[in-house]
């Protein structure tokens, strides 16, 4: 009866999977249960109490398994993530000995599995947290959320179209081409239905062939909306499948001009990243804003459209308390400057109005130094500026008395968004930023090139054998299947119709015959009883490693080999006073462009600021001198992750 149940079980989830092609899930049902929360719901009411019901191994733990799951999703979804993670880990050792029989025990163990990466992320990703000012924000139809971005008119185009032919997608709704772009990105599903990153370039009047970005870049499940950064230097783009902390998380690669292509991308972490979707990440072309779009606390049919202050190098902080990370993921927008007590600190007053313009004119003088540390630090001879210094500790003197006056008012005064908010008022900007909605665009009308059509190196059998266009072997390990060697040249016919057929010369003037080009070494092992069928009853396996003949064992022990992993390099500060001075702040922005600086706190107490990650160990490394040479003692090239 077990057995039954069993089979039954197997036959009704085949259906389930059969009905969500019909109604359009278009899922790939082995690799993407686990990122489809909605469609593993169903399958587990539907089928848990049919396929389980074989499981003599299931005393209910699974039942229990799937309570912590839920749990730790809520407090997931919370930020909590060290409790998370230990009901995700408590789940997995109760279902650790039970035997996978079904699909949906697989689906559930994948599932459970990536649970556990995203909480470990979330914790680590708690350690850099941004705190950015919030301009604006407001709620839109997922439909058309993107027509409110500050971007060309008519740059969205709707799907489907010449680039994306799907156009079910829970999110994504349209292209962005505009009418002048002469290189475009953006996302379309592949043959396995997976959507990746691709881009074209204008050559004339002619489109190249779409082409994928790199591995790096992709990942199991989707990746969406790409974005160009104003300066072409960084592209944005959202991933579901890369190491994020659930939902779509946004991440960003460099353009690196050593190498000629996009560099390792990284999740820009809290709060452009969360465990609900986040998505379309943008800088306008002014420089003054960053805005990107979120599904966190929406409904199924609507976005929030985050509009914050653009900040080059962010520094970053250490946040342990989830619920604090609540609330600056909710990234409300700053209506008012307050202090402590609720009092209103008005632009318009005198005490207020002579504070800013001291802070002006500390933040003119700290400007000063740094031109005069940058000056330092490229050999120039100059005298030292004593006077400036000497102006500055009197304006901060000044400021520390005056925020002391606030003080015994009762008034707490937050200086940069009191700056920010006066510099908004002296523009006449008082809102900060206003939504206008954009209209969609026309259809593509992108005329390719036609591809080239090259041959095909894939093993198979023809009516008639083709030799290989290109004889030589390719770089990395590559297995072929010896057929024979003859002193005279084999015909077409005694080739049996194979293809790609390899013919080099061989010892005492015979001409050695192979087919195929296989990579891994179960492939080619697959194969080889289809060549010895034909009639190659001697045929045997060869191998190569960067075109020179190996064993066969010794391939093998290559492949098993785990593939180098970039590293990446970040400098590690520890001032002596436990703050960055600004000059050596300028110093580093200027020598690190476009790099993070997260502060960081350890647990004796001792600040760390953190400025990565290089691909370069020698530009870590020469950032790290430059750090040094300007006084600050413990400066460090470090991997990341050592």
């Amino acid at each position: 009866m077990g057995l039954f149940y069993h089979v039954f079980g197997l036959i009704f989830l085949e259906i389930s999977k059969q009905f969500f092609k019909f109604v359009g899930c278009k899922m790939h049902f082995e690799m993407k249960i686990g990122r489809n929360s909605f469609a593993y719901l169903i399958l587990t009411v539907l089928g848990f109490g049919v396929s389980f019901a074989s499981s003599a191994q299931d005393d209910g733990r699974l039942s229990k398994a799937s309570a912590m799951v839920a749990s730790g999703d809520s407090l997931r979804m919370e930020y909590r993530f060290d409790e998370s993670l230990a009901l995700y880990e408590q789940a997995l050792g109760l279902t650790q000995d039970i035997i996978l029989q079904t699909a949906v025990d697989s689906a559930f163990r994948m599932d459970l599995e990536d649970k556990v990466l995203m909480s470990e992320n979330g914790r680590n990703m708690m350690n850099f947290v941004d705190v950015p000012d919030v301009v604006a924000r407001e709620k839109f139809s997922i439909g058309d959320f993107f027509l409110h971005y500050p971007l060309a008119d008519s740059s969205w185009r709707s799907i489907p179209n010449q680039l994306d032919s799907a156009d079910n997608h829970r999110i994504v709704r349209a292209s962005f081409v505009r009418d002048d772009d002469k290189v475009v990105y953006w996302s379309s599903r592949d043959g396995e239905g997976i959507r990746n990153i691709y881009s074209s370039t204008l050559r004339d009047s002619i489109w190249t062939q779409p082409a994928l970005l790199n591995e790096q870049m992709m990942s199991a499940s989707d990746e969406i909306y790409p974005m160009l950064s104003p300066d072409g230097k960084s592209l944005f783009f959202a991933s579901e499948g890369l190491h994020g902390v659930g939902g779509y998380d946004i991440y960003v690669s460099h353009w690196n001009e050593d190498d000629n292509d996009w560099d390792a991308p990284v999740n820009m972490g809290f709060p452009y990243s969360s465990p609900a979707d986040d998505f379309l990440y943008m800088d306008t072309e002014d420089g003054r804003y960053s805005i990107f779009a979120s599904n966190r606390g929406c409904s199924a049919d609507s976005v929030w459209v985050y509009v914050l202050e653009f900040d080059n190098v962010p520094v970053r902080r250490a946040v342990d308390d989830p619920s604090e990370l609540v609330k600056i993921a909710e990234l409300e927008p700053v209506a008012e400057v307050e202090g402590a007590t609720g009092v209103r600190v008005s632009h318009e007053d005198a005490d207020t109005q002579r504070y800013i313009q001291k802070m002006k004119e500390v933040r003119i003088l700290k400007d000063s130094l740094s031109v005069y540390a940058a000056m330092v630090a490229e050999g120039k001879d100059v005298p030292r500026l004593s006077t400036i210094q000497e102006n500055l500790s009197q304006a901060m003197s000044k400021l520390q008395q005056m925020e002391m006056e606030f003080l015994l008012k009762g008034v707490v005064l937050d200086p940069e968004k009191l700056m920010a908010e006066a510099e908004r008022d002296m523009t006449g900007d008082e809102s900060g930023y206003s939504f206008v909605k954009r209209t969609q665009g026309g259809p593509l009308n992108m005329v390719f090139e036609i591809p080239e059509v090259k041959f095909d190196y894939s093993f198979k059998v023809l009516d008639e054998a083709q030799f290989a266009e290109d004889q030589s072997i390719p770089s990395g390990i590559v297995y072929q299947i010896q057929m024979f060697a003859s002193k005279r040249k084999a015909s077409m016919k005694s080739l049996k119709g194979l293809s790609p057929v390899y013919e080099v010369p061989g010892a005492n003037g015979h001409t050695v015959y192979r087919v195929g080009l296989f990579r891994t070494y179960s492939d080619v092992l697959a194969n080889l009883n289809t060549v010895k069928k034909l009639g190659f009853r001697g045929a045997f396996i060869v191998a190569f490693v960067d075109g020179k003949s190996v064993t066969v064992a010794k391939a093998r022990a290559k492949e098993k080999e785990k593939p180098k992993v970039q590293e990446l390099y970040e400098v590690r500060m520890v001032p002596s006073g436990g703050e960055l001075d600004a000059g050596v702040a300028a110093g580093v922005r200027q020598q690190a462009s476009g790099k993070d600086i997260a502060r960081v706190v350890r647990g004796d107490g001792t600040v760390v600021y953190v400025v990565g990650p290089f691909t370069d160990r020698s530009k870590a490394e020469e950032l790290a001198l430059f750090v040094k040479a300007m006084g600050v003692n413990e400066a460090t090239c470090n991997v990341i992750g050592k």
